[in-house]
């Protein structure tokens, strides 16, 4: 029975965090408190190695092409060979192939559309521990803890949920949070949600028994 409610209160939330535009009000004092270090309102999606780009040339159709970012973050593209694109965002891009193929063609214009949104190292938000799911997971526009823990597919019946830590880079240095998961997606705590940003690692350790 009591498995019920909890399973219960865990697909209302999941059915929450589908219909919900993250507009969240400001958490209360009593939820975690996590510094924010960059806006998610204005985060830009950056290249990483594996992302498939499709990079249109107008009206050169000769020169569109699709390629993946090697694992070296570079990509090939006719008439330009091996230009660094991991940690940069897609328009940027564009702008240095129209640089590099004005040499050949008069005012190239180029297009890039990204697929696969693996992303690089350093913007992915990695789970590790007592998760049903262990993994890295590209970053999205306001992500939160909620959307972290649907992603992975909850907590394994091992976790203890409580104790869990978030790390994150503030001011050039790492710093450790505890997040409250098992109050999150069990209990249906909403004030235990918090905002996720790029390059965030949540540990979730095993309970001891």
């Amino acid at each position: 029975m009591v498995k019920d409610v909890k399973a219960a209160v865990f697909l209302s939330m999941l059915a929450m965090a589908g219909c919900a535009s993250h507009d969240y009000p400001p958490l209360p004092t009593s939820a975690v408190q996590i510094p924010v270090t960059t806006d998610p309102a204005t985060y830009n999606y950056r290249i990483g190695p594996g992302d498939q780009l499709d990079i249109f040339v107008w009206r050169n159709p000769d020169l569109s092409t699709e390629v993946q970012v090697r694992p070296d973050g570079k990509i090939t593209t006719p008439l330009v060979e091996d230009i660094s694109v991991s940690g940069k965002t897609p328009a940027s891009v564009a702008r240095e192939l129209e640089q590099e193929l004005s040499k050949y063609i008069r005012d190239p214009i180029v297009t890039i559309l990204v697929k696969g949104f693996v992303g690089p190292y350093s913007e992915q938000v990695r789970i590790v521990g007592e998760a049903s799911s262990p993994q890295a997971i590209a970053y999205r526009e306001n992500m939160t803890l909620l959307d972290v823990m649907i992603a992975v597919g909850g907590l394994t019946e091992f976790a203890d949920g409580n104790k869990a830590t978030l790390i994150r880079v503030v001011e050039g240095k790492h710093k450790q949070y505890n997040i409250k998961l098992e109050k999150l997606i069990k209990d249906g705590e909403i004030t235990a949600n918090a905002d996720v940003l790029p390059g965030d690692v949540i540990i979730i350790p095993e309970a001891i028994f």
